[in-house]
């Protein structure tokens, strides 16, 4: 290969009359490359390739991908060809999209960028960021409407984040969903940042709420509040949403049930702790920094709060909740229910509608598929089921039920017929008439009537 400067100067010396063979001596180079590259068949500071690039047999699957989602990553289309066998690196694969313009042009995203960024320096070990994402069109499975909740932390130092699915974004779903989230990071810096979220402060003054004051007295952090519209201070966690969507959540399946789709999160999780940071001119990895942060242990137990979801309890007697079943007494069938959990406590309890508790029962882990009945519960169904059996004959489907007197009435009076009137009452029988000709014989004759 041939650069710029040198093929310049392989041109200087041909129009000085050089031969090929003198200028590739002079240049330490092959004759045939001088030779191709000042007959124009070669660009100089490109090389030809002698072999077909990794990228080849996966081209028209790229076209075809984000031809369908122009706004795919490159990271997560890697991620794709990683499992069709794809061997080349991420470096290799942003280049063939380029060079063969594999992306189709979005004229609106073009438009909105430019704007200034600064970077804020974030000492080991002091600060956690968390944000709520609302992620549209959820499986229809996970019955959770129009968006899944899902709640990322990230340590601002590292960049490690981590994120846990939630049914909703009240007190109690966050915090058992903070909680999940710090275990997932290895501890507590600090400090945590949020930005307005109602449950954590007063949106207009940005005052924390005296309920989550005191969850930040149980884990022993201080809590900072993003002023209004300043997204960007806690944009590590905001890189930390944009990668969830992404390389997550865009390519998730509709047949995914809510704990798979956290295990395929808690394993992006991971791979993405393979990332390489440098700091003070050293490479290392995300996992490298996170394990250098001073992080405090978390707390034994998650703060008490009381976590309330509704369910409907089905034909068995039974309460699904997190992966288990958990039994009530017989007679609620199809009647809306809540299940009261506190968290950090073995006891789940569940509650009608009124607010009666009609069943205890010991927490089963999340996600195993146990059954957990009451034996109180089993028997009363029992005898409940035994109850509802009969003993009379069935129904004979082939009776012959003539119409009722009642529906030939109301029939009349839906045509229209006067069903009060004597006309009503005038039956006419034509077998009467049949038995009268019967025994005269025969029909009367005139001759016969004038004597």
């Amino acid at each position: 290969m041939l650069s710029l400067e040198a093929e310049v100067e392989a041109q200087a010396l041909r129009q000085q009359g050089w031969s090929i063979s003198a200028i590739a001596r002079h240049l330490g180079v092959d004759r045939k490359t001088v030779r191709a590259c000042l007959s124009g068949e070669r660009v100089p500071g490109q090389r030809r390739r002698s072999q077909p690039t990794v990228i080849e047999p996966f081209v028209e699957y790229c076209r075809v991908r984000l031809a369908d989602d122009p706004h795919l990553w490159a990271s997560t289309l890697l991620d794709e060809l990683r499992e069709l066998g794809f061997s080349g690196s991420y470096a290799s694969l942003t280049a063939a999209i380029r060079e063969r313009k594999l992306r189709p042009h979005c004229e609106p995203c073009q438009a909105a960028r430019g704007r200034d960024v600064a970077i804020i320096e974030h000492p080991a070990g002091e600060e956690t960021q968390f944000d709520w994402v609302e992620l549209p069109n959820p499986p229809v499975a996970w019955n959770v409407g129009k968006h899944a909740h899902l709640l990322v932390g990230a340590l601002a130092y590292s960049g490690r984040w981590r994120g846990v699915l939630a049914e909703a974004e009240d007190f109690a779903h966050l915090v058992e969903a903070l909680d999940a989230v710090v275990r997932r990071l290895g501890g507590v810096t600090r400090r945590w940042r949020f930005d307005r979220m109602a449950t954590v402060c007063s949106p207009a003054s940005g005052r924390l709420t005296p309920a989550f004051a005191q969850v930040a007295k149980h884990y022993g952090v201080a809590v900072d509040i993003c002023p209004s519209r300043r997204g960007n201070r806690k944009g590590v966690v905001e890189k930390a949403n944009h990668s969830a969507a992404q390389r997550w959540w865009r390519t998730l399946s509709d047949e995914v049930a809510v704990a798979a789709a956290q295990s395929a999160l808690d394993a992006l999780c991971a791979r993405l702790d393979e990332r390489t940071r440098v700091r003070d001119g050293q490479r290392a990895t995300v996992a490298d920094l996170a394990a250098s942060e001073p992080l405090r242990p978390a707390p034994v137990v998650a703060f008490p709060a009381e976590l309330v979801e509704q369910r409907t309890v089905n034909p068995q007697a039974l309460v699904a909740f997190r992966g288990n079943s958990y039994s009530v007494p017989p007679g609620l069938s199809g009647a809306r229910v809540e299940v009261r959990h506190r968290l950090g406590a073995d006891i789940l309890r569940i509650a009608t509608a009124s607010g009666a508790v009609v069943a205890a029962h010991r927490r089963a882990p999340d996600g195993t598929g146990r059954v957990v009945r009451d034996d109180g519960h089993v028997v009363a169904l029992e005898r409940a089921a035994l109850a509802s059996f009969s003993d009379a004959r069935p129904c004979s489907h082939k009776t012959r039920r003539p119409i009722s007197d009642a529906a030939l009435a109301e029939a009349a009076r839906l045509r229209g017929l006067d069903t009060t009137g004597p006309a009503a009452h005038v039956v006419i029988d034509l077998s009467t008439y049949a038995a009268t000709a019967a025994r005269l014989g025969s029909a009367p004759t005139p001759e016969s009537t004038e004597d």
